[in-house]
């Protein structure tokens, strides 16, 4: 069995190589998009494929980080969806999806780890 696959939705192109390298050293696996639209299509294509969504909240696109968490529990109600920012936080409440978590930037690598792991196993676990 291969690694969990993520679904990381970042404008920085610095916060990539960053991401990429903490999560798979974690273990996980990731698809990297650079805006919200992409992060759209790559929903679009194959929503399936993905164990959780990353997504910075600003990402200088038509579509935020909030339109795509929201599309992809459209497509995958029970995704794991983790919001990345450096100022939206306060907005979490009334935009983020159900049972998602909002870390404020800078964050620790544990912080990250630990909250994806942690929805992913409640994603998984029957009620």
């Amino acid at each position: 069995m291969g690694h969990p696959l993520l679904l990381i939705v970042e404008d920085e192109r610095l916060l990539h190589l960053f991401l990429e390298d903490v999560l798979s050293a974690a273990g996980f696996a990731v698809v990297l998009s650079a805006n919200g639209d992409d992060g759209l299509a790559e929903l679009d294509a194959d929503i399936g494929r993905f164990s959780g969504l990353i997504t910075d909240i600003r990402l200088g696109s038509k579509a935020n980080g909030w339109d795509v968490a929201r599309h992809a529990r459209e497509l995958n109600p029970s995704i794991p969806v983790v919001y990345m920012t450096g100022d939206s936080s306060h907005e979490w409440a009334a935009q983020g999806v159900p049972g998602s978590v909002v870390l404020t930037k800078p964050f620790a690598e544990a912080q990250l780890i630990t909250a994806i792991s942690q929805l992913m196993n409640t994603a998984q676990t029957p009620i």
